[in-house]
């Protein structure tokens, strides 16, 4: 039994549609798949099952001697994106297989992880949601780090201190999103909300309950 739920997808931006009764609906428009699997890890040989997906076929001269020689081996094209998903049994699957945009349907829910937006570095106000100081004139502290809790004991800076420094640019997750539409012609998901990244970053879109 094929218990796949998961593909690799590249966001495309946000739109609006509206439902059978005429509410409107934010979503996230995806270029999901085609993915084709690469590899099959399984529990004999590598201690757990999943496949290896891989997505945006590009030619093999444009990656290094390494990667090329890994997808000649495979006996599969040469792709930009290699990703593993995590299965069940891969009993069912071989390599060269297909998974399209079909193993979702509308209503589903899924999981989305991608890499948020990276904003450079920023202070406590904007990194942390600090509040700032008084701005009247002479204030001479308006968005600062203030106090950092330290004296004579313990004389130092606790972990996790919330200070200034680079923001974003990590790897984030969001769970028990819906999809709203397929359309399997374009490769597109359609999911509700929103989700990390940057327009043309990538996403791996997962069933909820799967890894």
């Amino acid at each position: 039994m094929r218990d796949m739920k998961g593909i690799i997808g590249q966001k495309m931006g946000m739109m609006e549609v509206f439902d059978d009764q005429g509410r409107k609906i934010p979503v996230t428009v995806v270029r999901a798949g085609p993915c084709v699997v690469v590899r099959k890890r399984t529990r004999e040989r590598d201690g757990y099952e999943a496949l290896q997906l891989g997505f945006e076929q590009v030619k093999p001269e444009k990656l290094n001697r390494p990667r090329r020689g890994y997808f000649k081996k495979a006996g599969t094209p040469a792709f930009r994106i290699l990703r593993e998903f995590r299965v069940e049994d891969t009993g069912d699957w071989q390599v060269g297989d297909e998974i399209r945009v079909t193993v979702f349907s509308p209503g589903d829910r899924v999981t989305v992880t991608g890499t948020s937006r990276g904003r450079g570095f920023a202070g406590v106000v904007k990194r942390h949601g600090f509040r700032r100081g008084p701005m009247s004139h002479g204030s001479m502290y308006h968005r600062r780090v203030g106090s950092l809790g330290a004296s004579t004991f313990p004389g130092r800076v606790f972990k996790g201190r919330g200070m200034p420094g680079r923001m974003g640019g990590e790897r984030v997750t969001v769970r028990n999103l819906e999809v709203v539409r397929t359309d399997e012609e374009r490769h597109l998901l359609l999911i509700k909300g929103s989700v990390p990244g940057v327009r043309g970053s990538y996403l791996l879109i997962r069933g909820e309950g799967k890894r």
